[in-house]
């Protein structure tokens, strides 16, 4: 039988072994199988030393690394610029680049506007996008009022806008205006594509208009024959008809003024019956003119 060697000494499987020899001693550094273990050099390496002194020492440590980045100055920019373009192609070669853009929200006539304010192109990495750059270029246009710029990997990008609300036609100068309800001018919006909307005149009409407009709407039979409403001293309104009749409302108390027309309305049909002029100034009373043909 073969020999077996152990621990590089031979022994002869021939030779008896020898009774009542007693076990030789381990050699140093062997741990006994029962024996308990005791933390080495890992364990020690597992331990976190929280003491304030090692906290100073870690704070030191980030300050100067803080410092040693800062001090490469455009270096540091340009290894920056360096990753960047490196996790753009990155991207790009896993297949998120720009292939579609949609627009949400917009009217007809604002949309050129809107896409050419996007200015992005085809196959661009999704990564190089800047969102609130393309937003902010989007809400410079006269028409948006708001934007919102969403990243739809892996090559959508939506852009949604919310534009202002067209008020009315405000006429100063000789030139028609639309206002939103805020009295802003709408940059960019053609007066003459909005005929339904009501025209304003004179000067602080705009800033106006959003108190008398919704008491006008609520009446449509008023409503449907008011051509024009024309600020006074910047204080009050006149309103002239498509008939050529004119009524005078008070610089205050609106409201009450046109109830009090709708009630006469109701009870003598004016409005159907035509006028020169309804005075409704005075809150106590209601001075009518008869029209030319029936004076």
């Amino acid at each position: 039988m073969p020999a077996v060697v152990r621990g590089g000494r031979r022994q002869s499987s021939n030779q008896p072994a020898k009774r009542g020899a007693a076990p030789k001693s381990q050699g140093r550094g062997r741990v006994p199988r029962n024996a308990q273990a005791t933390p080495g050099k890992m364990a020690a390496l597992g331990r976190l030393d929280l003491s304030p002194r090692a906290v100073v020492i870690s704070i030191a440590a980030g300050a100067l690394l803080l410092a040693g980045v800062l001090a490469t100055g455009a270096r540091a920019e340009r290894i920056g610029a360096s990753i960047g373009q490196g996790i753009d192609g990155m991207t790009a070669g896993m297949g998120l680049k720009l292939e579609k853009v949609f627009i949400e929200g917009e009217s007809p006539e604002a949309t050129r506007a809107i896409q050419q304010a996007v200015q992005l192109s085809a196959h661009q990495p999704m990564t190089s996008i800047d969102l609130d750059a393309v937003r902010e270029r989007v809400e410079q246009i006269g028409w948006v009022k708001s934007a919102r710029v969403v990243r739809l990997l892996p090559d959508t990008l939506i852009v949604h806008v919310i534009e202002h609300d067209r008020l009315a036609v405000w006429q100063t100068g000789g030139v028609n205006q639309v206002i939103d309800s805020h009295g802003q001018v709408i940059a960019g919006a053609d007066a003459g594509r909005y005929p339904n909307l009501p025209l304003v005149v004179g000067k602080g009409a705009e800033q106006a208009a959003s108190e008398v407009l919704p008491l006008i709407a609520q009446r449509p039979r008023l409503a449907s024959r008011v051509e024009a409403l024309v600020r006074v001293d910047e204080r009050r309104w006149d309103l002239r008809l498509k008939d050529g009749s004119l009524i005078q409302l008070p610089a205050s108390n609106q409201e009450a003024a046109l109830i009090q027309l709708d009630a006469l309305d109701q009870r003598e049909r004016l409005l159907e019956l035509g006028f020169a002029r309804i005075d409704l100034r005075t809150p106590e009373e209601v001075a009518v003119r008869p029209s030319a043909g029936e004076a």
